[in-house]
């Protein structure tokens, strides 16, 4: 475990890449928000499938989300503290068998 004050770097990286993509979707976001409040008549144009732009729009923020969770859950690094607690759990584990 590290111990000092200062954060390990890929806990850094971390930090940074999550920080990264909030801004992104935060971007997105944003502009949904300032459609709706300065040229709400827009959302109500069709855009695809018969569908408006205010359902197409949000639909595609929550899909986006969710694909943002998963760049970082791939994109993640671990503590290298983290790798060995998990290798000394594995190894402890198959000794027991």
């Amino acid at each position: 475990m590290n111990t000092s004050d200062s954060p390990s770097p890929q806990r850094r990286y971390n930090t940074r890449l999550g920080l990264f993509l909030f801004l992104v979707y935060l971007t997105l976001y944003t502009g949904f928000v300032l459609i709706n409040a300065f040229a709400a008549d827009k959302m109500e144009t069709i855009v695809l499938a018969g569908l408006n732009l205010a359902i197409v729009y949000g639909f595609g923020l929550i899909v986006f989300a969710i694909v943002l969770a998963l760049i970082y859950g791939l994109m993640c690094r671990k503590d290298p503290a983290e790798l060995t607690e998990t290798a000394e759990a594995a190894t402890t584990q198959g000794d027991s068998k």
